[in-house]
């Protein structure tokens, strides 16, 4: 009995082997061991440098901004930088953040190594034009701050597809598109970046709404700046 169960053992290993550790041996050829969908959110891992966690590389882009000039994900290369999703119709939370983001971007406006990205989820109505004029009306300033616009359809893949925030068309809301009221802090080397919440869980995207999320968000601001 001892040497068949042995033989048996023998047996689930030798399997075990020949389906598992190919794979494996894969995974680790293609760098892939922590990669999730979409962003790597299972593969959160704290840089040695701060303890902020790096959640994946965030999604290249290239839109243009309110002086008719392309931006993309390399404009910012080597920068900080936010990224919000709003448009400038928008009756709700729009205000609320684009407000926050000024707060923000007077905090730090004497540093050219950090930037915002507000990219317009309703590009059929924010032209170059309508956005520039939205800037100067709410005192947007700063030489790195770009409200973006482009192809809808691109706009919506960046938002859902690149960053998993929600943003889309809905004819029974206010203003007649949703989006969510989280921030992307990127840092200088491209990465999507987050502290942990009092779980120890990390929060991913920062609130753009609420005083407390603002108020992360310029802590981690310097954190990154410093690195």
């Amino acid at each position: 009995m001892k040497n068949k169960s042995y033989i048996g053992i023998s047996f689930i290993i030798l399997v075990f082997g020949i389906l598992v550790i190919p794979k494996i041996i894969d995974r680790i050829k293609n760098d892939d061991i922590v990669k999730a969908d979409r962003l790597n959110i299972e593969g959160t891992k704290t840089t040695n440098k701060s303890d902020l966690l790096t959640i994946g590389k965030a999604p290249k882009f290239s839109l243009t901004d309110q002086d008719n000039k392309n931006i993309s994900n390399q404009t910012y290369a080597g920068k900080v930088y936010l990224v919000e999703f709003f448009f400038t119709t928008c009756p709700t939370i729009c205000p609320i953040m684009n407000k926050n983001m000024k707060i923000i971007q007077e905090k730090f406006a004497t540093n050219s190594n950090f930037g915002i990205a507000s990219i317009s989820i309703n590009p059929e109505n924010d032209t170059s034009e309508v956005l520039k004029k939205h800037a100067e009306d709410i005192g947007a300033k700063g030489i790195n701050w770009h409200f973006l616009t482009g192809r809808e359809t691109n706009i919506f893949e960046i938002a859902n597809k690149g960053f998993n925030l929600y943003a889309g068309k809905n004819s029974k809301v206010a203003g007649g598109f949703e989006h969510s009221g989280l921030i992307a802090l990127i840092d200088k080397n491209g990465n999507i970046r987050s502290r942990k919440d009092d779980f120890g869980n990390p929060i991913v995207y920062y609130d753009g709404l609420e005083q407390k999320g603002i108020n992360q968000l310029k802590q981690d601001i310097t954190k990154l700046l410093a690195e």
